[in-house]
């Protein structure tokens, strides 16, 4: 009777020292591995700081102030000729209202991050609906949704959220859902091209030979695995955002209420004393640039890191 020869098991850990590890054989997620790369990568570090210095300065804008916001006790000190310049009391100098110009420029960092959230929120949520029901159900309803979304295309982002905000009035809520509505349709486009990539992936081919329902395979697989270039495009219409919520405040849109301090209205009301007073328009207007530049900074290092081509 012959014995046949028994198969002897590998030792425990790698083979060599050079084997690989289970801690390299195991899988990584797709947002710790996205965490990682940030963390390396110099132009997110500048990005992710900027944004963080906006933030703290717009949250805690009461402690962070010398002053009270469009406080008018310096009046005198600015005249048609002449405007108070920086000194012991007034680091940037005061505006041509007589307002501290550090105070107006850190209560409008305030004004400039509630906008250009919230207006990306909705313009994120509205065009996330419509690119998921374009997507998801396809068929007329995709022909439907995506005319609609043409016709928004069609007309440039400014002028749609000119025409909306002069029709419902100056205030803030306007320029919220001015901004907003001119974001639906990149968002809509997006979402579903992502979706109709992610439809013909095997899991989902998978998960239709299960017998899984239509609805549950929308909503429990193609969607999240779709809405990373999604929220990667809402990083970015932050910055955007900004920037049009000081085109809209520069050409008289914005918030009425003098009270209410705006980078972009600060411009404005620099203008006229530009000649002798130009840090009126340069301070609000470096802080516009360098909170946009932050955004988009973080924006393109997230895309970066979420996109598999651009992983090594």
């Amino acid at each position: 009777m012959t014995i046949a020869p028994t198969a002897t098991l590998p030792p425990e850990g790698p083979l060599s020292p050079d084997g690989p590890t289970a801690e390299s054989m195991a899988g990584e997620s797709l947002w710790k591995g996205a965490w990682q790369r940030l963390r390396r990568n110099p132009m997110a570090l500048i990005g992710g700081g900027i944004m963080a210095v906006f933030v703290f300065v717009a949250l805690f804008a009461p402690l962070l102030a010398p002053y009270e916001p469009a406080s008018t006790e310096w009046t005198e000190l600015s005249t048609p000729f002449f405007v108070q310049g920086s000194n012991s009391e007034h680091l940037l100098g005061i505006d041509r209202w007589g307002s501290d110009m550090l105070t107006q420029l850190i209560f409008g960092a305030r004004q400039s991050l509630i906008i250009g959230v919230v207006s990306t929120l909705i313009g994120l949520f509205a065009g996330a609906l419509l690119g998921t029901l374009a997507g998801g159900l396809g068929g007329k309803v995709d022909t439907v949704i995506m005319r609609f979304v043409d016709i928004l295309l069609s007309i440039p982002s400014l002028l749609l959220a000119i025409s909306i905000a002069a029709a419902m009035g100056k205030s803030s809520f306007a320029l919220m859902v001015a901004i907003g509505a001119a974001q639906i349709p990149i968002f809509a486009r997006l979402l579903r091209s992502t979706m109709l990539s992610q439809s013909r992936s095997d899991y989902v081919l998978a998960a239709n030979a299960l017998g899984l329902r239509r609805r549950n395979i929308i909503l429990g697989h193609i969607l999240p695995n779709s809405l990373g270039p999604t929220i990667v495009q809402a990083t970015l219409n932050l910055a955007t955002a900004i920037i049009e919520v000081a085109a809209l405040s520069f050409l008289g849109l914005g918030e009425d209420d003098p009270a209410v301090a705006e980078w972009g209205r600060m411009i404005v009301s620099g203008q006229d004393r530009f000649q002798i007073a130009p840090w009126l328009a340069f301070y609000p207007g470096i802080c516009i640039a360098i909170t946009a530049l932050g955004f988009t900074l973080l924006g393109e290092a997230l895309r970066e890191a979420l996109d598999p081509k651009q992983r090594r």
